[in-house]
């Protein structure tokens, strides 16, 4: 599903509040929130930190989509075309700039 059906579904669920998006800054706040869950998910199945019994049944798949709602939000408060810029990325960044950054596969 491209960018723009997200961000959509975001708008529309988004347009019943008010204010529709909080400001960019508690965009940003919120998006931190969500990353340190995020890497508290990470250490939990991947580090040394287990999780305590009282925990939630959380996971990174949750976390990880818990981080790009927000993302969203900003994209749509600010204007951003996430496709487009999703693009712009791939061709100037990815497929130019880093084409031989890395090493690949024989």
């Amino acid at each position: 599903m491209p960018f723009k059906d997200y961000q959509k579904q975001v708008d529309e669920w988004t347009s019943q509040f008010a204010p529709q998006y909080w400001n960019v800054e508690w965009q940003l706040s919120q998006l931190q929130e969500e990353s340190g869950e995020l890497a508290r998910e990470v250490n939990h199945y991947h580090g040394p930190k287990k999780k305590k019994e009282s925990e939630s049944d959380s996971t990174i798949g949750k976390e990880l989509v818990d981080v790009i709602f927000p993302l969203i939000c900003m994209a749509n408060n600010l204007n951003i075309d996430l496709d487009k810029e999703w693009e712009l990325m791939m061709q100037e960044r990815l497929r130019k700039r880093d084409a031989n950054r890395f090493e690949k596969k024989d």
